[in-house]
């Protein structure tokens, strides 16, 4: 079955059995909010067919339809229009602000530029109405965007407010100088001081998920600077000299210890002990950039900058905390 372009075919694997079909999309499709899956589905814009299948049949709108094992389904995703990303008078934690470079706190859930599904709401659209001198340098739909987080990744972000803090603090990112220190809690037991250096790619089976298996790979480090162990997690503090596209989460699932609320990556589980029953609260990955240190575009200096964990994550962390010392 050969995919059409802005299409996606997607397999239900057993992790997935049983799910709803709007969850199971959004789960292999980060880039697209639920309500946007839902309205594919909605627009029939979502075919079935069974394991084996020649031919595939359109699933008559019903995001609330439960997947099974070994069904193949295909997303057709529109193209986005061209269309500049327009200011939005959203909520934007800002740490620092200078005529060079802004800091902020990204809030999970909050999309870094417009695209597919994503239209509006995004970093961008905010950015364009508290900042009114950003960078065009990144593109139209990405003006003073050097790095990125996920969706579902909380914590700090630099943008450049001109050109030129623009093209040095990509020459940092380029070359590694940049220091970015990562907060997570995983299943399992990790030691602190594991290196894992293993190249990452696009996943061959799933295009919008990355693998330490793909053809075409690009190396990756990341690193366990600090742990700290409850029974069943460890807390981690993660620094990456790279930045490629879902590193962290996809390093730590290859080695067998994935984010704990990643349900892309394997950190999802149905069933929990008693002391972890707080992280059935998540819905989002336990993962918050916590540490950025550059040298200043504007005077050749080092700063640095932290954040805190947000509300979400430290409730889980303090209620898995109180249940270990009552053990």
């Amino acid at each position: 079955m050969a995919e059409r372009d802005g299409a996606r075919r997607l397999e239900v694997e057993p992790e997935h059995d049983g799910s709803r079909l709007d969850n199971f999309l959004t789960s292999l499709l980060p880039e697209l909010s639920r309500s946007h899956v839902q309205r594919l589905i909605k627009e029939g814009r979502v075919s079935s067919s069974p394991e084996g299948a020649q031919r595939a049949s359109r699933v008559q709108g019903r995001p609330s339809t439960a997947v099974r094992t070994g069904q193949v389904f295909i997303v057709d995703i529109p193209p986005p229009a061209a269309a500049e990303p327009a200011a939005e008078a959203l909520p934007l934690q800002i740490v620092f602000e200078d005529p060079d470079i802004v800091v902020l706190d990204k809030p999970a859930g909050m999309v870094v530029h417009p695209a597919a599904g994503h239209r509006s709401g995004t970093l961008v659209n905010a950015l364009l109405h508290h900042i009114k001198d950003l960078s065009g340098i990144g593109g139209e739909l990405r003006p003073g965007i050097v790095h990125r987080l996920d969706r579902g990744t909380s914590g700090l972000m630099v943008v450049a407010k001109h050109d030129r803090s623009h093209e040095a603090l990509s020459r940092q990112f380029t070359d590694r100088e940049v220091e970015k220190e990562y907060v997570a809690l995983v299943w399992g037991i990790v030691q602190a001081g594991r290196r894992i250096d293993t190249p990452i790619g696009r996943d061959p089976g799933h295009r919008q998920k990355m693998s330490t298996r793909a053809r075409r790979a690009r190396n990756a480090v990341t690193r366990v600077t600090f742990a700290r162990h409850f029974e069943g997690v460890s807390l981690l503090k993660v620094a990456i000299a790279t930045g490629r596209t879902h590193q962290i989460r996809v390093h730590l699932s290859d080695i067998g210890h994935p984010i704990v609320g990643d349900p892309v990556y394997g950190g999802v589980r149905r069933r929990v002990p008693a002391n972890l029953r707080a992280v059935q609260r998540l819905d989002r990955p336990f993962l918050h950039s916590g540490h950025l240190a550059f040298t200043h575009p504007g005077d050749g200096r080092r700063v640095e900058f932290d954040s805190p964990l947000p509300l979400d994550l430290q409730a889980v962390l303090d209620e898995i905390q109180v249940r270990e010392e009552e053990a």
